[in-house]
């Protein structure tokens, strides 16, 4: 179990869906500052449905980091299990989430994005804080090159995802789009800025498109940890690339940017060298650490992310306490 010893640094961590959610899970055990930047762009199921009929930002990515902070306790746990309970039916409400649901009726009634998701990390209890990356929903637009050598626009977050073919560059659309000033704050005055794990291209990079943040991320005193997937191949967007390949593109679409830590499960990585290699031309350290499930499937565990977490944080930042068992 991890022990949490105040006040912690003080991390944000970006991205979306499950694989935020698995960096959220580990932080949470070693420190309580944590701000979770979320990804805008999601245009499929609930999310999308919403965002179609009602001009909202897609809450689900939200919802889910909101969960993933919640307060360990029956009053936690319960509202937790209740934003993720989807309806089932015949009629319109069948497959939406109720916490997409809740969050859209707070902004509704209250008028403010940030404002809206406060009030739901409160009755959750939330140990840290959610924020969208952007103040306005986006589509991701993606040129694609297939096995025959075609070439492809492919347009919207869910279509890039499932794309056939090798992704060249990604871009957002609206192309500068405005940043969440909270989030933009929220790197400025962090310890550690988390990015990955995640779909590379659908919720990784995104951050690194819009200007306010990508400025940020470049000119912040914090230091920048990149967590690489376990299973690259298992995203049909990244299929095919290794470790390697996924820290090339963090370089293709932010080349000034620079990385102090790169995790990696040294089951995941194929060639060590040539990781090695290429985090050190980052700037970063390579820390090759066991943080996949015990039982081999493709998730983290968040005792052993968490351990991973600590490490570099402590060999950083040695006056911040993160001690893990």
């Amino acid at each position: 179990m991890a022990l949490l010893t105040a006040p912690g640094p003080h991390v944000v961590a970006l991205g979306g869906g499950h694989g935020l959610s698995a960096s959220l899970a580990a932080l949470r055990r070693i420190t309580d500052r944590i701000t979770a930047v979320v990804t805008v762009a999601d245009d499929g199921g609930s999310s999308g449905r919403l965002r179609t009929e009602l001009g909202v930002l897609p809450p689900g990515d939200l919802r889910m980091a909101l969960s993933a902070l919640c307060d360990d306790s029956e009053w936690g746990r319960t509202w937790r299990d209740l934003l993720q309970y989807r309806f089932t039916s015949h009629g319109d409400l069948d497959q939406h989430a109720m916490g997409n649901l809740l969050i859209v009726a707070l902004w509704n009634q209250l008028g403010d994005t940030v404002t809206g998701l406060d009030w739901v990390g409160r009755l959750l209890g939330a140990r840290g804080r959610v924020l969208p990356m952007a103040s306005v929903p986006l589509e991701i637009e993606a040129d694609v090159v297939g096995d025959d050598g075609s070439r492809a626009l492919v347009r919207g977050q869910s279509s890039v995802a499932t794309a056939r073919g090798r992704i060249e560059h990604v871009r957002l659309v609206p192309g500068a789009p405005p940043a969440c000033p909270e989030a933009v704050d929220a790197v400025f005055e962090a310890d550690w800025v988390v990015l990955g794990p995640g779909s590379w291209y659908t919720s990784v990079l995104p951050h690194l498109l819009v200007p306010d943040l990508a400025d940020a991320l470049l000119t912040t005193s914090a230091r920048r940890l990149v967590n690489l997937n376990l299973a690259p191949a298992g995203e049909v967007e990244t299929a095919g690339m290794g470790a390697t390949e996924l820290l090339e593109v963090i370089g293709d679409h932010a080349p000034a940017m620079r990385i102090d830590v790169v995790i990696a499960d040294p089951g995941s990585v194929e060639d060590v060298h040539a990781l090695e290699k290429r985090s050190e031309s980052l700037g970063a350290r390579l820390l090759l650490r066991q943080v996949g499930a015990g039982d081999g499937s493709p998730r983290h565990d968040p005792l052993r992310l968490a351990a991973a977490f600590g490490d570099a944080f402590e060999t950083f930042l040695g006056d911040v306490g993160t001690s893990v068992r």
